[in-house]
């Protein structure tokens, strides 16, 4: 007689809702990244396809995983996260330099890397040794990742007139800039005048 497999302890709430936001981000690493590496220096590019794999990587592996806990992360989870990412990508980024765009790109990973913690601990307390190994394995791929992405960044200081450049060179991306130029430069003198009146 063939043995039904263990049916798995239903997710904690808190569980629930992390993992709708792994599969969020997930996507959002994806695509968001995927755009970024097109208009970043070639020297940084590395760490960031890699990153657009991962979160890919990480949803196929998710979805079959979650599904045994009858939690699916379709349409509706993932489709914010590629809303967000198409916000990023189309609208956010046109106003940033490149390095600007990059290290507010490195705090999506960060994010996706203490939530994957989080989980694991949440699956610890719940000696769900399934989950512990799947958050414990994509926390340290995360991690990894984190460590490159984040020296990439970092290195970008070494040529500041190319780490200042407009992240996106068109037109609508120069326009851009020049309204976030004119913001800081008022906020600037907003601050100056401020300080001489103390």
């Amino acid at each position: 007689m063939r043995r039904c497999p263990p049916v798995p302890k239903p997710f904690h709430p808190a569980e629930n809702r992390g993992y709708r936001e792994l599969y969020a981000f997930c996507r959002q690493l994806a695509e968001h990244w995927s755009a970024l590496v097109e208009q970043l220096p070639p020297a940084a590019r590395s760490p960031f396809e890699r990153g657009a794999r991962l979160g890919r990587q990480t949803l196929e592996e998710l979805e079959p995983l979650t599904a045994n806990y009858g939690l699916h992360g379709g349409p509706a989870a993932q489709g914010v996260g590629k809303s967000v990412a198409g916000a990023r990508s189309a609208v956010r980024d046109r106003f940033l330099e490149t390095d600007r765009a990059a290290r507010w790109a490195l705090t999506e990973l960060q994010y996706t890397t203490t939530l994957l913690g989080f989980l694991r601990a949440v699956a610890e307390s719940r000696d769900d040794d399934r989950l512990v190994e799947f958050c414990g394995k994509a926390e340290r791929r995360f991690r990894r990742l984190e460590g490159e992405a984040r020296k990439a960044v970092v290195e970008l200081g070494a040529d500041p007139d190319l780490a200042v450049e407009p992240l996106d060179p068109s037109p609508v991306g120069r326009a851009a800039q020049s309204v976030t130029y004119a913001v800081g430069s008022v906020g600037e003198w907003f601050d100056r005048m401020a300080a001489r009146r103390r």
